[in-house]
């Protein structure tokens, strides 16, 4: 561990409500927005929450409950809901501006707006969901897209990306310095660019990312048979675990649950963040298998609102990860095998860490009454990178 394995949320901001402005972007003001674009998706469906009977048994918790994420739109992540969101609310902006008029959301799919969206480009970094999503945006509306990838990016993942009809564009170094180049040339180019990183004058964009994921959080609410005690979420940025935080923090007040925030050790900014009282950046060093959480500095928008609504920050390692993602590979989803792939699985890989261990149970309160949730926030996005950790023993 390169940090402490569990710190508290002890900033003076925390338990502080949502600015109305937060609460659009990750709570209760957030999913009734993104239901108004849902005309430009109409493939739209709710994901499963699934019961996990045999992980709350093996833990000694009451319930666990993951929500799946496998399936989303096709994509395979949650990120389905964001990036491609983010496209259609700024085609829509962009083009109502340009007719003198509103367009509704339904009208982004058909021809005579699409010959009009086809002279817009829209760009990104990526570690491969998120570009997967706004190049699936950019296809459904008929605009150009460019996605930037760093090297540590596999193929299979540029491939999936790649299918949608995006340039791709590789930079030498992490996603830190691919986010850089994409800024750069979409600035120089006046493209728009759709990152999910936010930063001092850039955080609107990524505040439509982020508010793209709160249909999720509406889901699990109407889904969920009791009320959860605790919530494991993984982080890279911090914008699902701003989310999922900040929605449950803002929506549920005082009845929320314990929210845990997880990420690699490799990988640490939000913890270290939260260690330090400010946003700080952490420096890059090898490279964590848990490649979709691999990022050195949170997003601007996401961190102010995880300051608030986050509870702990809890690191696991590679090897953490890779069992979790080899255990839950055993659980089942009804008659089908449950697929989360390494980043998605590791909220599930800290639960099996603190339940494991005596002290980190008792200091986040973990009993046999416990009703955990988790977000499988992936499938197996890169399936050789999957069977491989899989086949590991």
């Amino acid at each position: 561990m390169t940090g402490s394995r569990l710190i508290s949320n002890t900033m003076p901001e925390h338990g502080q409500p949502l600015t109305e402005t937060e609460s659009q972007i990750a709570g209760k003001a957030g999913p009734a927005r993104v239901r108004v674009m849902l005309g430009a998706f109409p493939d739209y469906a709710p994901t499963p929450l699934v019961d996990l009977p045999d992980s709350a048994s093996r833990f000694r918790v009451g319930a666990v409950m993951l929500k799946d994420e496998s399936g989303r739109y096709g994509l395979g992540s949650f990120k389905a809901l964001g990036g491609a969101y983010a496209v259609a609310r700024l085609l829509q902006a962009q083009l109502s501006d340009q007719l003198g008029r509103m367009v509704a959301p339904e009208e982004l799919l058909t021809p005579e707006i699409r010959a009009l969206a086809a002279r817009i480009t829209v760009c990104c970094a990526t570690d491969g969901n998120h570009g997967r999503s706004v190049a699936r945006g950019a296809s459904l509306f008929g605009c150009r897209c460019v996605i930037y990838l760093h090297a540590g990016v596999s193929t299979g993942r540029e491939a999936a990306i790649a299918q949608f009809g995006a340039e791709m564009r590789r930079v030498p170094g992490n996603y830190d310095d691919s986010v850089a180049e994409a800024r750069r040339v979409a600035e120089a180019e006046g493209w728009l660019l759709v990152s999910d990183f936010s930063s001092e004058g850039y955080e609107e964009i990524p505040g439509l990312v982020m508010q793209g994921y709160t249909i999720m959080m509406d889901e699990i609410l109407a889904e969920a048979p009791a009320p959860f005690t605790h919530v494991f979420v993984q982080a890279g940025v911090g914008g699902l675990a701003g989310v999922v935080c900040g929605y449950f923090h803002d929506v549920l007040g005082a009845s929320r649950p314990r929210t845990i925030v997880v990420e690699p050790d490799l990988a640490p900014c939000l913890q270290a963040s939260a260690a330090a009282g400010r946003l700080v950046s952490v420096p890059a060093g090898a490279p964590t298998v848990m490649a979709m959480l691999e990022c050195y500095e949170p997003s601007l928008a996401a961190w102010r609102i995880v300051a608030k609504s986050a509870d702990d920050f809890l690191l696991i390692s590679d090897a953490e990860a890779v069992a979790g993602l080899r255990r839950l590979a055993g659980e089942k989803a009804g008659d089908r095998g449950l697929v989360i792939g390494e980043s998605g699985a590791s909220g599930y890989a800290a639960l099996q860490v603190a339940a494991d261990d005596p002290d980190l149970r008792a200091r986040l309160g973990l009993d046999r009454t416990s009703r955990v949730l988790l977000i499988g926030t992936e499938g197996a996005t890169d399936p050789e990178v999957y069977q491989a950790l899989l086949g590991q023993a």
